[in-house]
């Protein structure tokens, strides 16, 4: 995953490489990719694998000279995400076969993945990490402390709960790779040119035209940014936000030690400690991966830096070596080789930036790797090869899209106080599903904020956006403890969900973003990437999605028409820029549309529950009855001081309108409503019981339930597409196509545990009648149900029919224990709607 000793001196793992391309640049080419490490390499080798046969590849030094040479090269799958998981599993393949097709190893070899638990939190996530795994047909044994010891006898175990062994896992070299990669790249007509650095873009009508270099321009189609450390800044020349940023990054290399082989000590990994280890030469590697970092090179990687090699902070490492020591007492004797400190560039979320940019059509990224460049680089490059090729990928790739990044992630403050708690994330932290970032934080907020604090809110944050989770009481301080373990979080989210499904609750939902769609045309566009009609009444709410020319689900919102030629398009946070992208590259030639983002000028409040319509109507001169107001309508309406849109809709199965209260207006109209909600026991709820309330009643949340390999007739959302509207809609052939195929066999379903002594976070596998057949995408527990409830994405070949689930036999495997469920089409709370309709 890090830093690797066996290339400090890349000349001799070059020599084998064949010569680069020499001459003049070529004028044109459909594909350039820029950036000669393992991701740029694999890139342009896929392209040709795939068939494309104009590629260039343009690399600003040496092959490997970023971070690829310095890589650790692990080959192993830990975590559960479905695209991670395929591209490190098929990265393993690339890298066993490369070899008989370019006659240049890759250095890949098995020698097993050996995870250790050193306490009950970490037992537990790996518990829930072998049940995904073996769920997918890996093999994954659990081992006792005593079977660890057996296999690595020179490691300290009287610590451990358990081993988590996976045989078929191992490392590679990271430069062989690579090298390996070019040379195939080569055999197929890919041309690449070191020495070459992009100085810059060219852009027409905001489409990328070429690129420059000090050698000569190239016009080309599309254009990939594999440009890893330098990637921040090259994607700027061409306004393209791209939030990366590079941190000091340590391994320790030994002697050799007595009893210390490549068959004898795999790849190991001691999360707790933010450590792994390995065989290198007949001595250990020790990487570290330390929870409070250094970043790097803030204001931009050195132009001519190649093969960068840091000085070593021995001071700040101390005390993660004499941790390793415990674990393995041999290096307290043993000669130290080095102690090696490279830069690796890393997320603010810790998700690669994949995809086409917002900003700039035709310019891909891929880079952002945080350190795990090689494990992922033979997939990744498959991946983006067919996204350039066909238009899209072959795995949802939403929660790594470039286009969730914003602009102020990578502003110089932001990036590094950011980055100094990522490298101990990455290899631990992040298994915990309560887990969150502690730098760079408050950095948007709503007009409630002041308040939430004086209620005593623990807040969590999602693109900037602080809002509160829970609420520990006025003057109380909360109490998280990152784990699995019910505390303070599950007790008080319990009192606030009950509390809005009796009476009324008001989230802050500020962090939605809203976009003001306005123009001659603007009816015309919205409905042609809408599956649902927006050609309504004005004051009318259409729920909808947007969907690829596949059918998948891209985008999860709705449109609310303000005017005859005015909209307000309201999704999540995380497609935020996706929206605006979207909707220009379905602009026709001779429409004339404007995109407007006004998220900064309102504070979304949405007031729901039984007693909801009490308290707006007693601030409110307006009618608020069902018949005066039903649902999915808005209109202008005044509350207290405050003219503003109201809209009722819900996003947990009650009574309820969301307003769009401008900001300036929002801290008063949150007191007026406080006040007013007084008398019926009104308490401050936070979005954890939105979370619970929501999936009971089954509502979809974009980038967890759905994505873009799915669509609305396998999410349950065929409801939601006007089939036979006037000029159709993107993906409607397809759409068709499969409704004309028969029964469905991918559908997401409603699961609920008999059981209310297990949780649910994502992930757990599901099984219908002793076979795995999908995964739980969002869990949490039912305060209302009295279990814990899921959406589940699950597959079978035969088709998945109402008949067929009533009849089926259902276990969820939470941590390795198989707990009987129900599942439905139906929500399991109120299927009827007759409270959202009251």
């Amino acid at each position: 995953m890090s830093l690797d000793a066996s290339a400090i001196n890349p000349s001799a793992a070059r020599a084998e490489a064949s010569s680069q391309s020499t001459g003049d640049l070529p004028s044109r080419a459909q594909y350039v990719v820029v950036g000669g490490g393992v991701i740029g390499t694999s890139i342009a080798y896929h392209l040709a694998l795939l068939g494309a046969t104009d590629v260039v590849l343009l690399e600003r030094k040496q092959l490997t000279s970023g971070t690829t040479w310095h890589a650790a090269g692990e080959i192993v799958s830990g975590g559960t995400t479905e695209d991670a998981l395929w591209m490190a599993r098929y990265s393993a393949e690339l890298y066993a076969r490369l070899e008989e097709e370019t006659g240049l190893s890759t250095g890949f070899r098995q020698c097993g993945y050996l995870q250790l638990a050193t306490t009950a939190r970490a037992d537990e996530s790996l518990r829930r990490e072998t049940a995904y795994m073996r769920s997918v047909g890996m093999t994954k044994e659990v081992l006792s402390p005593r079977e660890v010891a057996e296999m690595v006898p020179l490691m300290r175990t009287d610590d451990l709960v358990r081993g988590f062994w996976t045989p078929d896992e191992g490392r590679a070299n990271p430069v062989d790779v690579t090298m390996s990669m070019a040379k195939g790249a080569r055999q197929r007509g890919v041309r690449i040119f070191e020495e070459t650095e992009v100085t810059g873009f060219t852009i027409e009508k905001g489409r990328v035209t070429g690129v420059t270099t000090p050698r000569g321009d190239i016009e080309c189609e599309k254009v990939v940014l594999s440009a890893g450390l330098w990637g921040r800044e090259l994607a700027a020349k061409a306004g393209v936000t791209v939030p990366l940023q590079a941190a000091e990054h340590y391994y320790l290399l030994t002697e050799p030690i007595a009893g210390v082989t490549p068959e004898s000590v795999p790849v190991i990994e001691d999360g707790e400690a933010y450590g792994y280890y390995r065989e290198e030469g007949g001595g250990l590697l020790v990487g570290m991966f330390e929870p409070v970092a250094k970043a790097w090179a803030l204001d931009g990687t050195p132009r001519e830096s190649a093969f960068a090699v840091l000085p070593p902070d021995w001071d700040r490492m101390g005390p993660f070596l004499e941790v390793a020591m415990k674990r393995f007492p041999a290096l307290e004797d043993v000669g130290i080789r080095t102690l090696f400190c490279g830069p690796e560039s890393f997320t603010d979320d810790l998700s690669p930036m994949l995809g086409e940019s917002p900003e700039v059509d035709g310019l891909y990224l891929a880079c952002g790797l945080n350190s795990v460049g090689i494990l992922s680089g033979g997939g990744l490059g498959h991946m983006m090869a067919q996204w350039l090729i066909e238009g899209f990928p072959p795995l949802d790739l939403t929660s790594v899209g470039v286009d969730r990044a914003h602009e102020f992630q990578a502003t110089r403050q932001f990036r590094e106080e950011r980055t100094v708690q990522r490298l101990g994330f990455l290899l631990n932290d992040l298994s915990w599903p309560n887990a969150q970032n502690e730098h760079a934080r408050n950095v948007r907020r709503s007009p409630y904020h002041s308040q939430h604090v004086a209620d005593g809110a623990h807040f969590v944050a999602t693109s900037g956006w602080e809002y509160p989770d829970y609420f520990a009481g006025a003057g109380v301080t909360p109490t998280v403890k990152w784990g699995f373990e019910r505390g303070e979080h599950f007790d008080r989210v319990r009192a606030e969900h009950l509390q809005a499904r009796e009476s009324l609750a008001m989230f802050d939902l500020t962090l939605m973003s809203h976009h003001l769609v306005q123009g001659p045309h603007a009816m015309a566009v919205l409905n042609r990437v809408c599956a649902n009609e927006v050609d309504v009444p004005v004051g009318r709410i259409v729920y909808t999605q947007w969907l690829d020319e596949r059918g998948g689900i891209i985008a999860d919102l709705t449109v609310t028409r303000q005017a005859e030629d005015a909209y307000m398009v309201i999704s999540g946070d995380t497609i935020h820029r996706r929206v605006p992208a979207w909707i220009r590259r379905q602009t026709r030639d001779g429409e004339f549309v404007t995109v407007t983002d006004v998220t900064g000028g309102y504070a979304l409040l949405s007031v729901q529950g039984p007693r909801s319509r009490e308290v707006l109507q007693s601030i409110s001169p307006d009618d608020w009855s069902d018949e005066a107001f039903p649902y999915l309508s808005a209109r202008r309406t005044e509350l207290g001081y405050t003219p503003l849109w109201a809209l009722r809709v819900t996003y947990v199965g009650e009574l309820g309108w969301d307003l769009l209260v401008p900001t300036e207006f929002g801290a008063t109209l949150y007191d007026q409503l406080r006040e007013a909600a007084a008398p019926f026991g009104f308490q401050p709820t936070g979005v954890g019981a939105l979370e619970t309330m929501r999936l009971e009643k089954a509502f979809r949340d974009m980038g967890h339930d759905i994505d873009s390999t799915d669509t609305p007739l396998e999410a349950g959302l065929g409801f939601a597409v006007a089939w036979d509207k006037q000029g159709g809609f993107v993906g409607r052939d397809a759409l068709l196509k499969q409704k004309e195929s028969g029964p469905l066999t991918n559908r997401l379903v409603n699961v609920l545990l008999d059981s209310p002594d297990y949780d649910l976070y994502g992930d757990e596998p599901v099984y219908w009648d002793g076979a795995p057949v999908g995964h739980i995408r969002s869990g949490g527990f039912g305060h209302s149900l009295g279990a814990a409830c899921g959406i589940a994405g699950i597959s079978r070949e035969d088709g998945i029919k109402p008949a067929d689930l009533a009849a089926g036999s259902f276990e969820v495997d939470v941590a390795g224990t198989r707990v009987p469920a129900q599942v439905s089409l139906k929500p399991f709370f109120d299927p009827e709607r007759a409270r959202i309709l009251s």
